[in-house]
């Protein structure tokens, strides 16, 4: 018999790749975590994961399983919420997210958000590495930048406006850039997402949508928005970024912006879910309230 709690345990055991971590957050002993996941195996009739000495992965059949317990799951979680008092969101979500969108505005405004929803746990993921929203586990992902072809769901968010910055240090000692001529007396900090190749360059908007580079040199090549940012109040050359993490620091004058009329495309944020039959209230409530937060730092989604 497929029991609710059965699938809960094996859901946690799946997103956690572990029997240990899953009874622990679970507050359940190893061995009835073990059992639970045995008996759901053989009430489907399938392996649904491969241990390791290291950690437990999904097999096949068990990815699939695992995207129909949620399903499952959110649907007996509306039911409940259907004769509750005030629909109590109640559960856990796990969410990906940047760096500096994470840091600077989320995190700062989360409390708020758990105060309205205590029965509510949040797992934050915040890195520059590109997760994958169903291997991993998340609920939903916000996504800058052009996105990939997937079957994920997309709702847009807006788009972050990139200016160029560049450290008021950096500025005293080989001045301020007044034309793209001049970028080739100046430095620009290198973003790759993976070390080993450089950036073409200085982007430029043109218009009609395409992009000119201006190449420039550089010492540093860095891979994450965190880095990205401290190379530049280092003084180690210009950058091409939004100022959602560097807000404060333009504001105190550390960073200065430069040839504001010769700017980067924006960076589009979109917020990604998987397609499901029922989607959790307590994520679509939890996305709402994502995109009410993040809509003051980011321009109108562009159209097509």
């Amino acid at each position: 018999m497929l029991r609710p709690e059965l699938l809960l345990i094996f859901t946690r055991v799946a997103e956690l790749s572990s029997f240990t971590q899953a009874a622990d957050t679970l507050g359940l002993p190893k061995a009835s975590v073990s059992k639970s996941v045995k008996q759901l195996e053989e009430a489907v009739g399938t392996q649904l994961l491969r241990r390791n000495t290291r950690r437990v992965v999904l097999t096949h059949d068990g990815q699939a399983c695992y995207e129909r317990c949620k399903d499952m799951l959110a649907s007996f979680d509306d039911l409940q919420a259907m004769f509750r008092q005030g629909q109590t969101l109640r559960g856990r979500l796990r969410v990906d997210m940047s760096l500096g969108m994470a840091h600077r505005v989320v995190l700062p405004q989360l409390p708020q958000f758990l105060a309205l929803h205590p029965a509510l746990e949040i797992e934050l993921s915040s890195t520059d590495r590109r997760v994958d929203l169903v291997a991993d586990g998340f609920d939903c992902v916000v996504r800058t930048g052009p996105l990939d072809a997937s079957d994920l769901v997309a709702r847009p968010l807006g788009v972050l406006v990139q200016r160029n910055l560049a450290s008021a240090a950096y500025l005293a000692v080989h001045g301020v850039p007044q034309t793209l001529d001049d970028l080739a007396r100046h430095r620009l900090v290198h973003y790759a997402t993976r070390l080993g190749v450089r950036s073409a360059g200085f982007e430029v908007e043109e218009e009609g949508g395409g992009v000119q580079r201006v190449p420039m040199q550089g010492s540093v090549t860095v891979n994450n928005s965190e880095a990205y940012g401290a190379a530049c109040l280092a003084g180690l050359g210009l950058i091409q970024a939004p100022t959602i993490a560097l807000r404060p620091h333009v504001d105190a004058g550390e960073l200065v912006e430069v040839l504001p009329q010769w700017l980067a495309p924006g960076l589009p944020v979109t917020l990604l879910y998987a397609h499901r039959r029922q989607l959790p209230a307590r994520l679509r409530v939890f996305m709402d309230w994502l995109a009410e937060v993040l809509a003051p730092y980011l321009a109108p989604p562009t159209s097509g």
